[in-house]
């Protein structure tokens, strides 16, 4: 699939890997370009930038975002490319962190790409064609050191994202789970030259490199887009050797613990 031509909506289209990706989608001559952000500046800016449209929503807000993609399906014809981009960080240990803070997450990070879902996949599939791509983390595929909302709340995404596939490949539905380490974006901060992204966060891309990894996968209507090769080394390992895995990564923990 290329996106020239094509209907795309971002979540979290204002910073970071949704801004790249519209970017990277307007270089590619998508035919519209919906620009997705609770931070309305920011997503102004983006959509003046690469001559697309803002949208000021909170994807945690299931009635203001499926009436946002009515709103777009009726101004310029069916989405193609859906990206559910949008996420939040904050949170700790999860007996210190608020029930109010696991919702808030929980919304965000994982209902919005349900809601987004089922306002765009049935005229998808009444179409025979639609592209759906779900940002999660590979803190959804091992885990996240220090963010246990973060990390429970990717692992539903990635569960999400292999289920549509699943389920919907043969109808015409491809499903992209970008799982990426390390990406300098406003959501990694000042941790970016931290003990945490040193030891955890593995190699640092650029969400430019990102963008173009994830139109890559496109390309190839490939489900699983890793940004770096140690990803998949990690991968394995845990698969094989859970108990060793897990021994590792609280070795790290006790590391991150100690440089703190």
């Amino acid at each position: 699939m290329q996106v020239k031509d094509r209907v795309c909506v971002v979540t979290g289209g204002g910073s970071g890997i949704g801004k790249a990706l519209c970017e990277r989608f307007a270089a590619d001559g998508a035919a519209r370009i919906i620009v997705v952000d609770r931070a309305a500046d920011n997503a102004r800016a983006v959509a003046d930038a690469v001559g697309g449209q803002a949208e000021v929503v909170d994807v945690g807000q299931a009635d203001e975002l499926t009436s946002m993609l009515e709103r777009v399906e009726h101004d310029h014809g069916p989405i193609d490319v859906l990206c559910n981009n949008a996420g939040i960080a904050s949170g700790g240990d999860p007996l210190t962190t608020p029930i109010d803070e696991w919702q808030r997450q929980w919304d965000i990070n994982v209902m919005s790409h349900v809601h987004a879902v089922r306002a765009v996949l049935p005229g998808m599939l009444a179409r025979g064609e639609g592209h759906i791509q779900h940002t999660a983390s590979m803190a959804g595929i091992l885990t996240s050191h220090g963010n246990a909302p973060y990390a429970t709340s990717k692992h539903a995404v990635v569960g999400l994202a292999e289920w549509l596939s699943i389920t919907y490949h043969d109808r015409g539905i491809r499903v992209y789970l970008l799982a990426p380490l390390g990406v300098r974006t406003p959501m990694l901060g000042d941790q970016a030259d931290s003990e945490w992204a040193r030891l955890a966060a593995g190699p640092l891309k650029d969400p430019e490199e990102v963008a173009q990894q994830v139109t890559d996968a496109f390309a190839e209507e490939r489900f699983l887009v890793l940004t770096d090769s140690i990803a998949q080394e990690w991968m394995e390992f845990k698969t094989k050797e859970p108990e060793k895995w897990l021994r590792g990564m609280r070795k790290l923990q006790a590391r991150i613990d100690a440089a703190q």
